[in-house]
């Protein structure tokens, strides 16, 4: 069965995204802003939700259609072939968001639609009523610019719950972005990693992830599991495949620190439960005493921004601080994530490369330093 689906991710994160997919295998791999479209069987579902990084969940899409009145969303809803993933006894919610469309009311939408998968699957199995007692199917629309997408989500919660971070410390990196911010910084299995404002480790532990081929949903569950329509094999099959291309002979090494002793006690919990805290070292010091132990590095980090952790004036006070104290010289890169628009100057030089991303709803840019 040839299945079309969908990636959202983080704007900023569609090639990553792309990119992945199709060293999975994915066939017509295409971004727009925001998500990726990809085609594929039952494995490749499976596969995207199990080893996908940088995406933040996938969905099926059941469909597109224009609509600029409710009538056009109930026909073009009641149109699309609902019964090939929902059976008589799933349970199939709706929710989903419009922008720039003539169908501005959200709620309204969301009964209108709702009706509409109710009336064909009515026609479909020959019954009234709809106790949804089954495996949720959560059913999602995107209306742009009066272009409705109705999307099935596989995923659950979202895949940046990898399942190694119960705990956190205040504002964490989000983990499909910390994956990014080391895809971006092109770190290898043979590359020293530094960290030297770590709080809970998010950084230190995707990038180790990363380099050795440990995907992140292995362990985890999705919502797709339960669906009826998809052979339960194909997860096991999937997991075991994952599992049998992790990296177990790398020289890669990484060295977090903080000068919060909590934070460096969650981070090392953190990496236990990832699987990869024989990888990393942690010690309690100031990022002003930064004094790398190689000849080479690649330091990722996230310093704490004037709008979530510290006054501006104390944001702008550490990044003049981390210029002086991460070391102009040939083998070290730097990559920092900050929305200070004046960070170059703060921090002495000029990036050598600047990304536009954005950390939750905060735009940011990742500055990158290789020269």
């Amino acid at each position: 069965m040839n299945i079309k689906m969908t990636a959202p991710c983080i704007f900023g994160l569609e090639k990553p995204v792309a990119e992945e997919l199709k060293q999975m295998g994915a066939k017509n791999v295409t971004s727009e802003n925001g998500r990726v479209f990809f085609e594929g069987d039952e494995n490749m579902l499976a596969r995207a939700n199990i080893r996908s990084r940088y995406s933040e969940r996938i969905y099926i899409v059941v469909g597109s259609f224009e609509a600029h009145s409710f009538e056009e969303l109930f026909q073009g809803t009641k149109g699309l072939e609902w019964e090939k993933w929902i059976s008589e006894y799933d349970e199939f919610p709706v929710k989903g968001y419009s922008v720039n469309s003539d169908l501005f009311s959200v709620s309204d939408c969301q009964s209108i639609i709702k009706k509409a998968v109710v009336e064909r699957l009515k026609s479909i199995y020959g019954v009234e009523w709809f106790e949804e007692t089954g495996a949720r199917h959560q059913i999602e629309f995107s209306i742009i610019k009066n272009l409705v997408y109705m999307l099935i989500d596989t995923t659950g919660a979202g895949l940046h719950k990898r399942g190694y971070r119960p705990q956190a410390n205040d504002a964490p990196l989000k983990e499909t972005l910390a994956a990014a911010m080391a895809y971006f910084s092109r770190l290898r299995p043979y590359h020293t990693l530094y960290d030297p404002m770590c709080g809970s480790g998010t950084v230190l532990i995707e990038g180790a992830m990363l380099v050795n081929n440990i995907f992140p949903g292995t362990k985890r569950n999705f919502s797709a599991q339960r669906f009826e329509q998809i052979d339960p094999s194909v997860w096991d099959e999937e997991r075991q495949l994952a599992e049998s291309l992790r990296i177990t002979d790398t020289d890669f090494k990484a060295y977090g620190s903080d000068i919060d002793e909590n934070a460096l006690e969650i981070a090392k919990s953190n990496a236990e439960r990832a699987g990869v805290a024989e990888y990393i070292s942690f010690e309690r010091a100031d990022v002003r005493s930064f004094k790398p132990k190689t000849e080479r590095g690649t330091v990722i980090c996230n310093p704490p921004y004037g709008e979530r952790m510290l006054t501006s004036s104390q944001a702008a006070e550490l990044i003049r601080a981390m210029g002086k104290a991460f070391p102009q010289k040939h083998g070290f890169s730097y990559s920092i994530i900050s929305p200070q628009e004046d960070f170059e100057e703060l921090f002495g030089r000029r990036a050598d490369k600047r990304r536009k991303l954005y950390n939750g709803m905060i735009k940011c840019q990742l500055y990158m330093y290789y020269k």
